[in-house]
């Protein structure tokens, strides 16, 4: 019940301005914040620039894909665009999906296009 004098609209805006207060800095100490502040707003794979109008679009993506390894001076990390992030981890599965146990393992090509042409330029002059 509200007396008047105005201290339960008070106390319940204090409230609410320190819950704020305290949630903030709780996201600052979150790792996207601490990368947002240790590195240039710019996707590490394409290049693109992001401003405050952006960066919601700017992701952290941890190199070795365990989000619980945070160290402090962000060497596990990268920021990524949405769209270099997801082809990152599409990645990821295709190549498990493939029995791959790499993103990067790859079986070079086999076929020699121009194996012979040393001896058809050769047979010319």
């Amino acid at each position: 019940m509200n007396t008047g004098n105005g201290n339960s609209g008070d106390n319940k805006l204090d409230r609410i301005v320190a819950d704020a207060r305290s949630s903030r800095d709780e996201r600052e100490q979150g790792y996207r914040e601490r990368a947002l502040r240790m590195y240039p707003w710019i996707c590490g794979r394409c290049a693109r620039t992001f401003t405050r109008a952006n960066v919601q679009e700017l992701t952290v993506h941890h190199r070795d894909h365990n989000h619980d390894n945070n160290p402090a001076d962000g060497s596990n990390w990268e920021l990524l665009c949405l769209y270099c992030h997801d082809n990152e981890h599409s990645r990821q599965l295709d190549g498990a999906w493939s029995g791959g146990d790499e993103v990067n393992d790859t079986v070079g090509a086999t076929h020699k296009p121009f194996a012979a042409l040393a001896g058809l330029l050769k047979d010319k002059d």
